[in-house]
């Protein structure tokens, strides 16, 4: 029997079921991972900034459209009107209030520093244009506040509505800016703050399921005819093997 399944016609026969069921068990695990990843969140169509009076107003929630939108952002850094942002990975965020020039202004984060002593810390004199994306207000985590004894001139979040009682007087937009660039930029520039792309949730794909549990169908198939050709082939050799030992008639008498 080893012999027989050893051969060189089925040992093709086992290489070809193997190459088969390979195939198919690839094609299937790419088609559930086309599946998979469609239900993940992805990036959308990501436009040319815009000016940032165009996507907030004050006294206005800014809507969930403008949320990580480029803009752009023209004015000049009040250095009375900057506070560290803490427990931002391990340091802290530099906010400052830009006055827009209109009688508003819109919070910037300018960038991250590990202390508070960074030099990068001093505010910008002069007028300056800022390029960067939209964010909303981040809620105000009271209980942590009170938890917290922050330094003076620091926040754990960057809320519209803790920023209008800190910076008293300002006409905040909101929402805030995390700045990308900066224009003349700073003596001292700070790390930038990463700032991810506005994303929508994605839609499962069903169709690429489906084609996964084909393609799985397939090497199953492809294994049930292996086996199929592989007993019809021993089942004909054991035929003939009785055949061959099956005594012939005896001859008639005279």
């Amino acid at each position: 029997m080893l012999r027989i399944l050893f051969s060189p016609r089925v040992l093709a026969l086992h290489l070809l079921a193997i190459g088969a069921l390979v195939a198919c068990g690839l094609l299937g695990r790419w088609q559930l991972g086309v599946f998979e990843d469609s239900g993940r969140p992805h990036a959308t169509r990501d436009p040319a900034p815009v000016a940032v009076g165009d996507l907030t107003r004050p006294g206005r929630h800014m809507t969930s459209e403008a949320a990580g939108r480029r803009v752009t952002a023209e004015g000049t850094f009040d250095p009375s009107r900057q506070v560290l942002v803490a427990e931002r990975d391990g340091g802290l965020w530099l906010l400052a209030s830009l006055d827009l020039g209109d009688g508003t202004s819109i919070p910037i984060v300018r960038g991250w520093v590990s202390r508070a002593d960074d030099p990068a810390v001093a505010v910008p004199a002069g007028k300056v244009t800022v390029t960067g994306r939209l964010q909303p207000s981040e809620a105000t985590d009271s209980v942590r506040r009170r938890a917290r004894q922050l330094p003076q001139g620091q926040v754990l979040t960057v809320s519209s509505a803790e920023l209008i009682n800190v910076w008293r007087g300002a006409k905040l937009r909101d929402g805030f800016v995390v700045a990308t660039t900066q224009s003349p930029p700073p003596a001292v520039a700070a790390k930038p703050v990463n700032a991810p792309p506005p994303t929508e949730a994605g839609g499962l794909t069903w169709r690429n399921l489906a084609y996964a549990a084909q393609w799985w169908i397939f090497g199953l198939f492809a294994v049930f005819m292996w086996w199929h050709f592989v007993r019809d082939i021993l089942r004909g050799r054991a035929a003939e093997r009785e055949q061959e030992h099956k005594p012939g008639p005896e001859p008639a008498a005279a």
